[in-house]
């Protein structure tokens, strides 16, 4: 058995770039309501990669296509808690004319990976497949157990994926304590000789409502003063207007802290105005986490253009930060008035952890030995991942996915946009990182 502390016996980094790709090739594309392409494919793809190397798995359908796997892989102490390392197979769609380069052909240039998936989050499938399949050919174990998840949905709240394993499987992964995914751990340079990585300790709660307004049909000639259109819209652009107010959690107040030293600036949590006037770039990134939020994303009314329809609805992307989700809906339902009502499509928890204990040293650790000009900070997540359905089980989850990356990439942007990409420096700098976690943490 070669040793953990050896690591000229093998090579962590040496497929990352090429897995990418080909995952990339599997068009995973979820477009929720139920619906998605080829996650099956991209998990039965994983399982051969893991079967290469002696590693079992097991495929879990919800649905005909809805596929999630889970692989259990032996550390060298066997008494410890597994460890969680979860990733997720589908992806949003992308429209091949609004693109360089088809979304789906994982194409390799100017240093990039380039798809549909290359951020989010198919780098880090990708990551950890590289790490597993060299550490086990090389025979070598990680610390402790690790359970291999990737999961189908996780782009429509993972109603077919990670929370329909943990209502009908939780056995799969109930004995785990602690566990990394998306979305943090990525880089942010301050300056020519600082990179911040955040690692995600936090995130917002989920509320997807369907608004519906009712109102009385009739000729578009003719006065109507119950119009569901009207209605409906003045709802909607209430709440698409409001200024929520600002709060500061716990995280992102450590957050602050970190990088009032290394900006070297006084950042006031408790004048957050005042905060955000200087944080400059940082505060695209950083407004979303201070604030609840409700943004308008479908209208859907009428069928005729002479025709006052009866019936309109309208979708809110609804957040909530971690103990506002009370002032979150009462807020909502006040905005509403009384034409209208709501209803949940998908809910999910907010989450917060502290940003200590021995996993959070063992990722600094390691960061700082592939890069010593690293300092950490603990990140709010505007989004969701699938932690919200582990932590039901009692795990601690951290969004742990180290990429480190060129000063002027829009990374943030990444996520769900066009020309999405990644650095293929920073794919092989992520599995150094990861090979490096897996002996510590």
């Amino acid at each position: 058995m070669t040793t953990s502390s050896d690591r000229t016996a093998y090579t962590p980094d040496a497929e990352v770039v090429e897995l990418c790709s080909e995952l990339i090739q599997i068009d995973t594309t979820n477009y929720g309501n139920g619906k998605s392409n080829g996650e099956r494919v991209a998990a039965e793809y994983v399982a051969a990669k893991l079967d290469e190397v002696g590693i079992e798995s097991t495929i879990y359908e919800s649905e005909p296509g809805r596929a999630t796997l889970v692989a259990h892989w032996d550390g060298e102490d066997q008494s410890a808690d597994p460890l969680l390392v979860h990733g997720h197979l589908d992806v949003v769609p992308a429209d091949p004319k609004d693109w360089k380069v088809d979304p789906f052909a994982g194409e390799i240039f100017d240093g990039c990976v380039w798809g549909r998936g290359a951020v989010d989050m198919k780098d880090f499938d990708a990551m950890v497949l590289s790490v597993v399949r060299a550490r086990q050919r090389a025979g070598v174990k990680p610390r402790r157990p690790v359970r291999l998840v990737f999961t189908a949905d996780e782009e429509a709240g993972g109603v077919y994926g990670a929370q329909w394993l943990i209502n009908n499987h939780p056995d799969t992964v109930a004995d785990c304590t602690e566990g990394i995914g998306e979305v943090g751990g990525f880089s942010i340079t301050v300056k020519d000789d600082l990179r911040l990585y955040l690692i995600e300790t936090a995130e917002k709660g989920m509320n997807w409502m369907r608004l519906k307004a009712r109102g009385t049909a009739g000729h578009g000639s003719m006065v109507n003063t119950d119009n569901a259109v009207t209605n409906l819209v003045e709802a909607v652009t209430r709440i698409g207007s409001h200024e929520w107010p600002l709060r500061v959690t716990p995280t992102v107040r450590e957050f602050l802290k970190t990088l009032e030293d290394v900006l070297e600036v006084e950042l006031d949590p408790e004048d957050m105005t005042a905060t955000l006037a200087k944080l400059g770039s940082f505060s695209r990134m950083f407004g979303a986490t201070i604030r609840n939020t409700a943004n308008p994303t479908m209208l859907n009314a009428g069928y005729k253009v002479n025709v006052i329809p009866g019936d309109a609805e309208a979708h809110i992307d609804g957040r909530f930060l971690p103990g506002h989700e009370d002032e979150f809906f009462a807020t909502i339902d006040e905005l509403l008035g009384d034409k209208v009502q709501r209803e949940t499509v998908v809910q999910d928890i907010a989450l917060e952890t502290e940003f200590s204990g021995g996993l959070v040293e063992a990722m600094k650790a390691c960061l700082a030995a592939e890069d010593p000009q690293s300092r950490t900070a603990p990140l709010l997540m505007s989004g969701g991942t699938d932690a919200k359905s582990w932590s039901r089980l009692g795990v601690r989850c951290f969004g742990f996915v180290p990429l480190q990356l060129p000063p002027d990439l829009d990374f943030m942007g990444m996520f769900h946009g066009i020309d999405e990409r990644v650095p293929t420096s920073a794919l092989e700098f992520g599995s150094r990182v990861l090979d490096r976690f897996l002996d510590q943490a």
